[in-house]
């Protein structure tokens, strides 16, 4: 049995069908009322369970050899979130506790690649750069940093447990809409696009989830692994969509100078209207980050093989076209 936490994110629910494929019997943790249609029609089985309730997940693990702890909070806000930390953070511990307790034979841990130390431009960033939790950009990439410590110093402790760096996860089943996912969606719909220059490593969700499992048979304890693609421009990203739909659009952009400082007053707007977050400082950083990202070791110790990103933004584009997606569509 595989149990699998954040099973109804982008990631999750992937893996959960990768799971199924190989006739795996897999577990889902879903928080109380969770919107679980990602999961829709899938065999597997739910149990209600909280990372922040270390009850439940002993529960959940009874009975399991595997255990996939993707469960977490994303955020592209500025300064500190309470909540962010004791999820990624705090949750963390209590899965960690949890394993060594019910004597799970393996755990995988999905952190990030923004858990990793910051490189200066021209040098390749890896594995060998380490866990930066004081790292100021975010307080997302510290909290999935400072987990990821706690993972190793688990491993370090006697727990089979090994680590997962993705970069920009994109890719079909995107059932909530993320950040670049919904970047594509309005495209495929031909709407007028607004883009600053920059580019970021991105993978296909379906590659991440493969690594991951491979990272569950062949990672060495302790170890991390980074699940990296391509180097991706915003502006190919809309010119491939183009190609692939055959819709013509305005793509018009915006001077990076000009976006700083709409940016600042972007994140009042989104506090006040609830609406959740898309173009951020943070999303800035990441658009003028470090790129150079390497997945030597991954290729070499797991096998891992990340598909073209021209196949993985066709299949996106189909993905939202086959499931009504459209926001014009509903």
């Amino acid at each position: 049995m595989k149990l699998v936490t954040g099973a109804t994110g982008h990631i999750g629910n992937v893996l959960v069908r990768r799971l199924l494929e190989k006739g795996e019997k897999v577990r889902a943790l879903i928080w109380r009322g969770e919107d679980t249609s990602p999961l829709k029609g899938l065999n597997v089985e739910q149990v209600v369970g909280d990372v922040l309730d270390p009850a439940s997940l002993e529960s959940a693990m009874r009975g399991v050899d595997t255990v996939y702890h993707l469960a977490g909070i994303i955020s592209i806000m500025p300064g500190s979130n309470p909540f962010v930390w004791r999820v990624n953070v705090e949750g963390t511990r209590n899965v960690l506790e949890a394993a060594r307790h019910t004597r799970v034979r393996r755990l995988v841990y999905t952190s990030s690649i923004h858990a990793i130390s910051r490189a200066p431009h021209g040098v390749a960033m890896d594995e060998t750069l380490g866990f930066d939790q004081n790292n100021p950009y975010g307080e997302y990439d510290r909290s999935k940093a400072a987990a990821s410590l706690e993972v190793q110093q688990a491993a370090s402790k006697g727990l089979n447990a090994v680590i997962v760096c993705p970069t920009g996860v994109i890719g079909p089943y995107d059932y909530r809409g993320s950040e670049l996912g919904e970047v594509i969606r309005s495209a495929s719909e031909a709407h007028t696009m607004f883009y600053v220059e920059g580019a970021y490593d991105f993978v296909d969700v379906r590659d991440v989830v493969d690594g991951i499992i491979a990272a569950g048979k062949h990672g060495r304890r302790g170890e991390s692994y980074i699940l990296s693609g391509h180097k991706l421009s915003v502006r190919y990203m809309l010119d491939t969509v183009r190609e692939v739909t055959g819709k013509a659009f305005a793509r018009i952009k915006i001077p990076f100078s000009l976006a700083e400082i709409a940016a600042r007053y972007t994140c009042w707007y989104y506090e006040r209207t609830k609406s959740k977050p898309r173009f951020t400082p943070y999303s800035l950083e990441v658009l003028q980050s470090n790129s150079n990202i390497s997945c030597r070791k991954a290729k070499i110790e797991l096998g891992y093989r990340p598909r073209p990103i021209y196949e993985t933004i066709a299949d996106t584009v189909r993905w939202f076209v086959d499931h009504h997606r459209f926001k014009s569509a509903a």
